[in-house]
Protein backbone atom coordinates (compact mmCIF):
# COMPACT_ATOMS: atom_id res chain seq x y z
CA UNK A 1 0.00 0.00 0.00
CA UNK A 2 1.54 3.31 -0.82
CA UNK A 3 0.36 6.10 1.74
CA UNK A 4 1.41 9.56 2.79
CA UNK A 5 1.56 8.09 6.20
CA UNK A 6 -1.35 9.68 7.15
CA UNK A 7 -4.11 7.15 7.13
CA UNK A 8 -4.08 3.42 6.80
CA UNK A 9 -2.13 1.53 10.22
CA UNK A 10 -1.30 -2.14 10.49
CA UNK A 11 -0.37 -2.56 14.21
CA UNK A 12 0.09 -6.05 15.52
CA UNK A 13 -3.03 -5.87 17.90
CA UNK A 14 -5.52 -3.56 18.60
CA UNK A 15 -7.88 -3.47 21.49
CA UNK A 16 -11.84 -3.69 20.01
CA UNK A 17 -13.34 -1.72 22.54
CA UNK A 18 -10.59 1.35 22.24
CA UNK A 19 -11.53 1.11 18.22
CA UNK A 20 -15.41 1.24 19.20
CA UNK A 21 -14.82 4.24 21.74
CA UNK A 22 -12.85 5.75 19.27
CA UNK A 23 -15.24 5.70 16.50
CA UNK A 24 -18.05 6.42 18.29
CA UNK A 25 -16.93 9.50 20.32
CA UNK A 26 -16.10 10.42 16.79
CA UNK A 27 -18.43 10.19 14.35
CA UNK A 28 -22.10 11.04 14.32
CA UNK A 29 -25.11 9.02 13.12
CA UNK A 30 -22.78 6.03 12.95
CA UNK A 31 -23.71 2.88 13.33
CA UNK A 32 -23.70 0.66 15.99
CA UNK A 33 -19.93 -0.86 17.05
CA UNK A 34 -21.81 -4.37 15.83
CA UNK A 35 -21.36 -3.54 12.37
CA UNK A 36 -18.18 -2.82 11.89
CA UNK A 37 -17.05 -6.30 13.71
CA UNK A 38 -14.97 -8.96 11.17
CA UNK A 39 -15.72 -12.72 11.15
CA UNK A 40 -12.48 -14.30 12.83
CA UNK A 41 -10.55 -17.15 10.14
CA UNK A 42 -10.59 -20.01 12.22
CA UNK A 43 -7.94 -20.83 14.78
CA UNK A 44 -4.27 -21.51 14.88
CA UNK A 45 -4.33 -25.03 13.28
CA UNK A 46 -6.80 -24.17 10.86
CA UNK A 47 -3.78 -23.58 8.11
CA UNK A 48 -3.40 -20.68 5.41
CA UNK A 49 -6.99 -19.02 4.67
CA UNK A 50 -8.78 -20.25 1.62
CA UNK A 51 -8.89 -17.69 -1.55
CA UNK A 52 -12.75 -18.02 -1.02
CA UNK A 53 -12.73 -17.04 2.61
CA UNK A 54 -10.07 -14.62 1.71
CA UNK A 55 -12.64 -13.11 -0.60
CA UNK A 56 -15.69 -13.62 1.59
CA UNK A 57 -13.83 -11.62 4.20
CA UNK A 58 -13.28 -8.64 1.94
CA UNK A 59 -16.82 -8.64 0.92
CA UNK A 60 -17.42 -8.61 4.92
CA UNK A 61 -15.48 -5.62 5.44
CA UNK A 62 -16.30 -3.67 2.24
CA UNK A 63 -20.15 -3.89 3.74
CA UNK A 64 -18.45 -2.26 6.60
CA UNK A 65 -16.58 -0.26 5.32
CA UNK A 66 -19.17 1.53 3.34
CA UNK A 67 -21.68 1.72 6.55
CA UNK A 68 -19.43 4.05 7.94
CA UNK A 69 -17.44 6.01 5.45
CA UNK A 70 -19.36 7.24 2.21
CA UNK A 71 -18.10 6.32 -0.97
CA UNK A 72 -17.09 9.25 -4.03
CA UNK A 73 -19.88 8.99 -6.72
CA UNK A 74 -18.65 10.42 -9.82
CA UNK A 75 -19.90 8.17 -12.63
CA UNK A 76 -17.28 9.66 -15.08
CA UNK A 77 -14.45 9.53 -12.63
CA UNK A 78 -15.13 5.69 -11.36
CA UNK A 79 -15.22 4.66 -15.19
CA UNK A 80 -11.96 6.07 -16.17
CA UNK A 81 -10.25 4.40 -12.45
CA UNK A 82 -12.06 1.34 -13.52
CA UNK A 83 -10.77 1.39 -17.55
CA UNK A 84 -7.47 1.65 -16.09
CA UNK A 85 -7.41 -0.50 -13.26
CA UNK A 86 -9.24 -3.47 -15.25
CA UNK A 87 -6.11 -2.80 -18.15
CA UNK A 88 -3.43 -3.38 -15.40
CA UNK A 89 -5.43 -6.51 -13.86
CA UNK A 90 -5.14 -8.24 -17.31
CA UNK A 91 -1.22 -7.38 -17.16
CA UNK A 92 -0.97 -8.59 -13.65
CA UNK A 93 -0.66 -12.31 -11.66
CA UNK A 94 -4.02 -11.83 -10.12
CA UNK A 95 -5.78 -15.18 -10.38
CA UNK A 96 -9.71 -13.77 -9.93
CA UNK A 97 -10.68 -10.39 -11.85
CA UNK A 98 -13.05 -9.67 -9.62
CA UNK A 99 -12.31 -6.42 -8.69
CA UNK A 100 -14.29 -3.52 -6.85
CA UNK A 101 -12.61 -0.13 -7.00
CA UNK A 102 -13.91 2.15 -4.06
CA UNK A 103 -13.65 6.01 -4.38
CA UNK A 104 -13.19 8.11 -1.54
CA UNK A 105 -13.15 11.65 -1.46
CA UNK A 106 -10.16 12.85 0.24
CA UNK A 107 -7.29 14.98 -0.30
CA UNK A 108 -4.19 12.72 1.20
CA UNK A 109 -2.10 10.48 -1.42
CA UNK A 110 -3.43 7.28 -0.53
CA UNK A 111 -4.43 3.82 -2.02
CA UNK A 112 -5.05 0.59 -0.28
CA UNK A 113 -5.77 -3.10 -1.29
CA UNK A 114 -8.59 -5.45 0.63
CA UNK A 115 -8.46 -8.95 -0.09
CA UNK A 116 -11.52 -9.87 -2.17
CA UNK A 117 -10.03 -7.67 -4.94
CA UNK A 118 -11.25 -4.58 -3.25
CA UNK A 119 -9.07 -1.50 -4.11
CA UNK A 120 -9.62 2.15 -2.14
CA UNK A 121 -8.26 5.36 -4.22
CA UNK A 122 -8.59 8.78 -2.88
CA UNK A 123 -8.91 11.15 -5.09
CA UNK A 124 -6.13 12.99 -3.38
CA UNK A 125 -3.68 11.27 -5.47
CA UNK A 126 -5.01 13.72 -8.56
CA UNK A 127 -3.31 16.43 -6.63
CA UNK A 128 -0.01 14.73 -6.44
CA UNK A 129 0.36 12.40 -9.36
CA UNK A 130 2.26 14.12 -12.26
CA UNK A 131 0.78 11.70 -15.31
CA UNK A 132 -1.16 8.66 -15.53
CA UNK A 133 1.55 6.49 -15.39
CA UNK A 134 2.49 7.71 -11.54
CA UNK A 135 -1.29 6.68 -10.60
CA UNK A 136 -0.95 3.08 -12.83
CA UNK A 137 2.16 2.53 -10.65
CA UNK A 138 0.07 3.33 -7.50
CA UNK A 139 -2.70 1.04 -8.83
CA UNK A 140 -0.36 -1.71 -9.84
CA UNK A 141 1.51 -1.73 -6.43
CA UNK A 142 -2.07 -2.54 -4.78
CA UNK A 143 -2.81 -5.19 -7.48
CA UNK A 144 0.47 -6.58 -6.70
CA UNK A 145 -0.38 -7.10 -2.91
CA UNK A 146 -3.62 -8.76 -4.05
CA UNK A 147 -2.15 -10.82 -6.36
CA UNK A 148 0.59 -11.80 -3.86
CA UNK A 149 -2.19 -12.50 -1.06
CA UNK A 150 0.00 -10.07 1.58
CA UNK A 151 -3.28 -10.48 4.32
CA UNK A 152 -3.14 -14.17 3.46
CA UNK A 153 0.13 -14.56 4.50
CA UNK A 154 0.21 -12.03 7.32
CA UNK A 155 -2.63 -14.33 8.58
CA UNK A 156 -0.85 -17.50 8.68
CA UNK A 157 2.20 -15.39 10.75
CA UNK A 158 -0.37 -14.03 13.24
CA UNK A 159 -3.25 -15.58 12.93
CA UNK A 160 -4.82 -14.11 16.13
CA UNK A 161 -4.59 -10.53 14.91
CA UNK A 162 -5.59 -11.15 11.25
CA UNK A 163 -8.96 -9.73 11.72
CA UNK A 164 -8.44 -6.95 14.30
CA UNK A 165 -5.82 -5.55 11.95
CA UNK A 166 -8.45 -5.53 9.33
CA UNK A 167 -11.04 -3.93 11.80
CA UNK A 168 -7.76 -1.63 12.83
CA UNK A 169 -7.63 -0.54 8.87
CA UNK A 170 -11.43 0.34 8.52
CA UNK A 171 -11.65 2.17 12.12
CA UNK A 172 -8.47 4.24 11.17
CA UNK A 173 -10.18 5.33 7.58
CA UNK A 174 -13.21 6.10 9.27
CA UNK A 175 -11.77 8.17 11.87
CA UNK A 176 -9.44 10.18 9.38
CA UNK A 177 -12.21 10.57 6.78
CA UNK A 178 -14.57 11.70 9.94
CA UNK A 179 -12.23 13.70 11.57
CA UNK A 180 -9.12 14.79 9.39
CA UNK A 181 -5.80 12.61 9.55
CA UNK A 182 -4.62 14.47 12.72
CA UNK A 183 -7.46 12.67 14.54
CA UNK A 184 -6.73 9.50 12.89
CA UNK A 185 -2.93 9.75 14.99
CA UNK A 186 -4.37 10.38 17.69
CA UNK A 187 -6.37 7.42 17.28
CA UNK A 188 -3.45 5.27 17.61
CA UNK A 189 -1.94 6.97 20.79
CA UNK A 190 -5.20 4.55 22.63
CA UNK A 191 -4.05 1.35 21.33
CA UNK A 192 -1.58 -0.98 22.54
CA UNK A 193 0.87 -2.75 20.23
CA UNK A 194 2.81 -5.65 20.46
CA UNK A 195 5.64 -7.74 18.50
CA UNK A 196 5.99 -4.58 16.67
CA UNK A 197 9.35 -5.24 15.46
CA UNK A 198 8.38 -8.77 13.73
CA UNK A 199 5.44 -7.10 11.78
CA UNK A 200 7.68 -4.29 10.25
CA UNK A 201 9.79 -6.27 9.38
CA UNK A 202 7.07 -7.97 7.72
CA UNK A 203 5.72 -5.57 6.13
CA UNK A 204 8.77 -4.32 4.73
CA UNK A 205 9.17 -7.92 2.90
CA UNK A 206 5.68 -7.33 1.30
CA UNK A 207 6.27 -3.75 0.06
CA UNK A 208 9.78 -4.95 -1.89
CA UNK A 209 7.73 -7.75 -3.14
CA UNK A 210 4.80 -5.48 -4.13
CA UNK A 211 7.31 -2.48 -5.62
CA UNK A 212 9.08 -5.35 -7.57
CA UNK A 213 6.01 -6.95 -9.02
CA UNK A 214 4.38 -3.39 -9.77
CA UNK A 215 7.02 -2.44 -11.73
CA UNK A 216 6.86 -5.82 -13.42
CA UNK A 217 2.68 -4.85 -14.29
CA UNK A 218 4.06 -1.37 -15.43
CA UNK A 219 5.91 -2.83 -18.03
CA UNK A 220 3.51 -5.67 -19.23
CA UNK A 221 0.94 -3.32 -19.60
CA UNK A 222 3.36 -0.75 -21.52
CA UNK A 223 3.79 1.85 -19.11
CA UNK A 224 6.55 3.84 -17.50
CA UNK A 225 8.35 1.84 -14.74
CA UNK A 226 10.32 5.10 -13.55
CA UNK A 227 6.68 6.55 -12.72
CA UNK A 228 6.87 4.03 -9.51
CA UNK A 229 10.28 5.45 -8.80
CA UNK A 230 8.91 9.14 -9.04
CA UNK A 231 5.73 9.26 -7.19
CA UNK A 232 8.11 7.39 -4.22
CA UNK A 233 10.09 10.32 -4.16
CA UNK A 234 7.25 12.50 -4.90
CA UNK A 235 5.82 11.45 -1.14
CA UNK A 236 9.43 11.02 0.33
CA UNK A 237 9.92 14.52 -0.25
CA UNK A 238 6.36 15.47 1.24
CA UNK A 239 6.82 13.44 4.20
CA UNK A 240 10.10 15.69 5.00
CA UNK A 241 7.89 18.77 4.15
CA UNK A 242 5.42 18.38 6.55
CA UNK A 243 8.48 18.82 8.98
CA UNK A 244 7.98 15.19 11.13
CA UNK A 245 8.37 12.25 10.06
CA UNK A 246 5.84 9.54 11.29
CA UNK A 247 7.52 6.30 13.08
CA UNK A 248 7.58 3.79 10.68
CA UNK A 249 6.23 1.07 12.58
CA UNK A 250 2.22 3.19 12.16
CA UNK A 251 2.66 3.13 8.44
CA UNK A 252 0.84 0.10 6.71
CA UNK A 253 2.79 0.29 3.72
CA UNK A 254 6.12 2.02 5.46
CA UNK A 255 8.53 4.76 2.53
CA UNK A 256 11.95 4.52 3.26
CA UNK A 257 14.99 5.64 1.67
CA UNK A 258 15.81 2.26 0.89
CA UNK A 259 12.96 1.39 -0.68
CA UNK A 260 12.98 4.44 -2.78
CA UNK A 261 16.55 2.98 -3.60
CA UNK A 262 15.58 -0.33 -4.58
CA UNK A 263 12.97 1.04 -7.15
CA UNK A 264 15.36 3.20 -8.78
CA UNK A 265 17.82 0.41 -9.19
CA UNK A 266 15.38 -2.11 -10.30
CA UNK A 267 14.13 0.56 -13.29
CA UNK A 268 17.54 1.95 -14.14
CA UNK A 269 18.24 -0.24 -16.44
CA UNK A 270 15.59 0.20 -18.50
CA UNK A 271 15.60 1.67 -22.06
CA UNK A 272 14.87 5.23 -22.71
CA UNK A 273 11.91 5.31 -24.60
CA UNK A 274 9.15 8.05 -25.17
CA UNK A 275 5.70 7.25 -23.06
CA UNK A 276 3.44 9.44 -24.38
CA UNK A 277 1.01 11.25 -21.80
CA UNK A 278 -2.32 10.32 -21.38
CA UNK A 279 -5.21 12.79 -22.26
CA UNK A 280 -7.93 11.30 -20.12
CA UNK A 281 -5.78 11.79 -16.92
CA UNK A 282 -5.27 15.41 -16.74
CA UNK A 283 -9.30 16.04 -17.80
CA UNK A 284 -10.02 13.69 -14.68
CA UNK A 285 -7.34 15.54 -12.62
CA UNK A 286 -8.71 18.85 -13.42
CA UNK A 287 -12.50 17.77 -12.74
CA UNK A 288 -11.26 15.92 -9.31
CA UNK A 289 -8.95 19.14 -8.36
CA UNK A 290 -12.35 20.98 -8.33
CA UNK A 291 -13.91 18.52 -6.19
CA UNK A 292 -10.90 18.64 -3.61
CA UNK A 293 -11.27 22.41 -3.26
CA UNK A 294 -14.97 22.52 -3.30
CA UNK A 295 -14.70 26.33 -3.93
CA UNK A 296 -15.60 27.32 -7.35
CA UNK A 297 -14.50 31.26 -6.49
CA UNK A 298 -10.97 29.71 -6.27
CA UNK A 299 -10.87 27.21 -8.97
CA UNK A 300 -12.15 29.81 -11.66
CA UNK A 301 -9.09 31.99 -10.62
CA UNK A 302 -6.57 28.30 -10.64
CA UNK A 303 -7.50 27.95 -13.44
CA UNK A 304 -7.55 31.18 -15.75
CA UNK A 305 -4.21 31.52 -13.98
CA UNK A 306 -2.67 28.41 -15.28
CA UNK A 307 -4.43 29.35 -18.87
CA UNK A 308 -2.59 32.54 -18.31
CA UNK A 309 0.65 30.79 -18.04
CA UNK A 310 -0.19 28.45 -20.78
CA UNK A 311 0.89 25.11 -19.56
CA UNK A 312 0.79 22.44 -21.46
CA UNK A 313 -2.18 20.79 -20.97
CA UNK A 314 -4.25 24.17 -21.74
CA UNK A 315 -7.52 21.72 -22.54
CA UNK A 316 -7.74 20.43 -19.31
CA UNK A 317 -7.39 23.69 -17.98
CA UNK A 318 -10.37 24.73 -20.08
CA UNK A 319 -12.30 21.96 -18.49
CA UNK A 320 -11.71 22.49 -15.41
CA UNK A 321 -13.01 26.89 -15.83
CA UNK A 322 -15.48 24.78 -17.52
CA UNK A 323 -16.57 23.24 -14.44
CA UNK A 324 -16.05 25.86 -12.41
CA UNK A 325 -18.22 28.35 -13.78
CA UNK A 326 -21.15 26.14 -13.76
CA UNK A 327 -20.73 24.88 -10.37
CA UNK A 328 -20.85 28.70 -9.57
CA UNK A 329 -24.57 29.01 -11.91
CA UNK A 330 -22.39 31.10 -15.07
CA UNK A 331 -23.52 28.46 -17.29
CA UNK A 332 -23.79 30.60 -20.11
CA UNK A 333 -20.00 30.78 -19.50
CA UNK A 334 -19.39 26.84 -19.07
CA UNK A 335 -21.25 26.55 -22.45
CA UNK A 336 -18.82 28.30 -24.05
CA UNK A 337 -15.70 26.65 -23.07
CA UNK A 338 -17.07 23.51 -23.67
CA UNK A 339 -18.54 24.51 -26.58
CA UNK A 340 -14.95 25.50 -28.07
CA UNK A 341 -13.74 22.19 -26.63
CA UNK A 342 -15.94 20.41 -27.91
CA UNK A 343 -15.51 21.61 -31.97
CA UNK A 344 -11.52 20.35 -31.80
CA UNK A 345 -12.61 17.29 -30.14
CA UNK A 346 -16.62 16.49 -30.84
CA UNK A 347 -16.51 12.89 -30.05
CA UNK A 348 -14.24 12.99 -26.64
CA UNK A 349 -16.76 11.61 -24.06
CA UNK A 350 -15.55 13.47 -20.74
CA UNK A 351 -16.80 16.48 -22.70
CA UNK A 352 -19.83 15.34 -24.20
CA UNK A 353 -20.77 14.14 -20.58
CA UNK A 354 -19.85 16.96 -19.07
CA UNK A 355 -21.67 19.45 -21.70
CA UNK A 356 -25.21 17.75 -21.38
CA UNK A 357 -24.23 17.22 -16.92
CA UNK A 358 -24.37 21.37 -17.31
CA UNK A 359 -27.57 21.45 -19.50
CA UNK A 360 -28.96 19.61 -16.56
CA UNK A 361 -27.42 22.03 -14.22
CA UNK A 362 -29.37 24.85 -16.16
CA UNK A 363 -32.50 22.79 -15.97
CA UNK A 364 -32.45 22.75 -19.84
CA UNK A 365 -33.95 19.20 -19.38
CA UNK A 366 -35.22 18.96 -23.30
CA UNK A 367 -31.74 19.84 -24.44
CA UNK A 368 -30.23 17.37 -22.18
CA UNK A 369 -32.32 14.34 -22.51
CA UNK A 370 -32.36 14.91 -26.97
CA UNK A 371 -28.39 14.97 -26.63
CA UNK A 372 -28.49 12.35 -24.29
CA UNK A 373 -30.79 9.71 -26.59
CA UNK A 374 -28.40 10.49 -29.31
CA UNK A 375 -25.31 9.42 -27.75
CA UNK A 376 -27.01 6.68 -26.31
CA UNK A 377 -28.09 5.36 -29.69
CA UNK A 378 -24.39 5.25 -30.34
CA UNK A 379 -23.55 3.89 -27.61
CA UNK A 380 -26.52 2.21 -25.66
CA UNK A 381 -24.73 0.57 -22.73
CA UNK A 382 -22.13 3.79 -21.30
CA UNK A 383 -22.83 3.85 -17.51
CA UNK A 384 -22.01 7.44 -16.99
CA UNK A 385 -24.67 8.45 -19.78
CA UNK A 386 -27.18 6.28 -18.41
CA UNK A 387 -26.58 7.86 -15.12
CA UNK A 388 -27.57 11.46 -16.30
CA UNK A 389 -30.51 10.10 -18.82
CA UNK A 390 -32.05 8.74 -15.25
CA UNK A 391 -31.30 11.84 -13.56
CA UNK A 392 -32.73 14.31 -16.17
CA UNK A 393 -35.71 12.09 -16.55
CA UNK A 394 -36.46 12.03 -12.64
CA UNK A 395 -36.15 15.56 -12.17
CA UNK A 396 -38.28 16.45 -15.21
CA UNK A 397 -40.88 13.80 -13.11
CA UNK A 398 -40.96 10.81 -15.80
CA UNK A 399 -40.43 8.31 -12.84
CA UNK A 400 -41.37 5.35 -14.57
CA UNK A 401 -38.69 6.13 -17.45
CA UNK A 402 -35.90 6.79 -14.85
CA UNK A 403 -36.70 3.62 -12.79
CA UNK A 404 -36.03 1.77 -15.79
CA UNK A 405 -33.31 2.48 -16.56
CA UNK A 406 -31.76 2.85 -12.99
CA UNK A 407 -33.11 -0.91 -13.12
CA UNK A 408 -31.09 -2.30 -15.86
CA UNK A 409 -28.19 -0.36 -14.48
CA UNK A 410 -28.81 -2.27 -11.70
CA UNK A 411 -28.22 -5.92 -12.91
CA UNK A 412 -25.16 -4.65 -15.12
CA UNK A 413 -23.51 -3.14 -11.76
CA UNK A 414 -25.45 -5.20 -9.44
CA UNK A 415 -22.82 -4.13 -6.28
CA UNK A 416 -22.65 -0.38 -6.49
CA UNK A 417 -24.71 1.11 -4.06
CA UNK A 418 -25.76 4.05 -5.22
CA UNK A 419 -27.63 2.51 -7.87
CA UNK A 420 -29.71 0.79 -5.14
CA UNK A 421 -30.38 3.68 -3.42
CA UNK A 422 -31.31 5.99 -6.25
CA UNK A 423 -33.44 3.27 -8.03
CA UNK A 424 -35.63 3.04 -4.22
CA UNK A 425 -36.19 6.75 -4.38
CA UNK A 426 -37.27 6.80 -8.33
CA UNK A 427 -39.96 3.60 -7.42
CA UNK A 428 -41.12 5.66 -4.76
CA UNK A 429 -42.03 8.84 -6.36
CA UNK A 430 -43.77 6.42 -9.59
CA UNK A 431 -45.78 5.03 -6.94
CA UNK A 432 -44.08 1.42 -6.76
CA UNK A 433 -43.93 0.97 -3.36
CA UNK A 434 -42.75 -3.04 -3.34
CA UNK A 435 -40.26 -2.27 -5.92
CA UNK A 436 -38.69 0.68 -2.92
CA UNK A 437 -38.33 -2.36 -0.35
CA UNK A 438 -36.61 -4.32 -2.80
CA UNK A 439 -34.39 -1.59 -4.01
CA UNK A 440 -33.75 -0.90 -0.28
CA UNK A 441 -32.75 -4.13 0.81
CA UNK A 442 -30.40 -4.51 -1.69
CA UNK A 443 -28.41 -1.48 -0.76
CA UNK A 444 -28.75 -2.74 3.13
CA UNK A 445 -26.90 -5.62 2.07
CA UNK A 446 -24.43 -4.22 0.40
CA UNK A 447 -23.97 -1.84 3.43
CA UNK A 448 -24.00 -4.85 5.37
CA UNK A 449 -26.96 -4.19 7.23
CA UNK A 450 -28.68 -7.37 6.69
CA UNK A 451 -31.38 -7.10 9.51
CA UNK A 452 -32.23 -4.34 7.60
CA UNK A 453 -32.59 -6.12 4.70
CA UNK A 454 -34.67 -8.45 5.69
CA UNK A 455 -37.17 -6.01 7.36
CA UNK A 456 -37.41 -4.42 3.89
CA UNK A 457 -37.95 -7.21 2.18
CA UNK A 458 -40.97 -8.98 4.68
CA UNK A 459 -42.64 -5.11 3.58
CA UNK A 460 -42.41 -6.69 0.03
CA UNK A 461 -43.63 -9.39 1.33
CA UNK A 462 -46.94 -8.50 2.60
CA UNK A 463 -47.32 -6.06 -0.51
CA UNK A 464 -46.96 -8.94 -3.25
CA UNK A 465 -49.13 -11.66 -1.45
CA UNK A 466 -51.16 -12.01 -4.78
CA UNK A 467 -48.24 -11.89 -7.14
CA UNK A 468 -46.71 -15.43 -7.03
CA UNK A 469 -43.68 -14.84 -9.45
CA UNK A 470 -42.62 -11.72 -8.02
CA UNK A 471 -43.26 -13.58 -4.15
CA UNK A 472 -40.94 -15.91 -5.16
CA UNK A 473 -37.76 -13.69 -5.85
CA UNK A 474 -38.65 -11.87 -2.65
CA UNK A 475 -38.28 -15.40 -0.54
CA UNK A 476 -35.36 -16.35 -2.69
CA UNK A 477 -33.73 -13.12 -1.69
CA UNK A 478 -34.46 -13.73 2.01
CA UNK A 479 -33.09 -17.46 2.11
CA UNK A 480 -29.76 -15.70 0.79
CA UNK A 481 -29.63 -13.17 2.85
CA UNK A 482 -30.16 -16.29 5.85
CA UNK A 483 -26.98 -18.06 3.70
CA UNK A 484 -25.37 -15.24 3.87
CA UNK A 485 -25.32 -14.35 7.71
CA UNK A 486 -24.60 -18.39 8.36
CA UNK A 487 -21.35 -18.02 6.31
CA UNK A 488 -20.23 -15.24 8.43
CA UNK A 489 -21.16 -17.20 11.42
CA UNK A 490 -18.33 -19.98 10.00
CA UNK A 491 -15.51 -17.71 8.54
Amino acid sequence: MLNQGTLLFNYATILRSTLAAIILSLLSNTASTADIKLPLLGDSSSGIVSKNQEYKLGKSWLQAFRRQVKQYDDPLLQAYLEQLSFDLVAHSDLDDPRLTLVLINNPNINAFAVPGGIIGIHTGIFSYADNEDQLAAIISHELAHLSQRHFARGIEAQRSTSAINLAGLLATIVVSSKAGADAGLAALSATQALSVDQQLRYSRLNEQEADRLGIKIMERAGRNPRAATDILEKMMALTRYKGSRVPEFLLTHPITERRVADTKLRTYNQQPRHFPNSYDFYIMQARTLILLQDNPDYSVKYFRQKLASNTLNNDASRYGLAIAQSKLGNFIQAKNILGELLENKPFYGPYIYTDIEIEIAAQHYKSALKKLNDQLTLNQNNYPLKILQADALWKTHQYDAAANILTKLSRQRPEDPMIWYQLAEVRGLAGNISGVHTARAEYFILVGALDNAKRQLGFATKLLAADFKRLSVVRQRLAEIDKMEKNLRRL
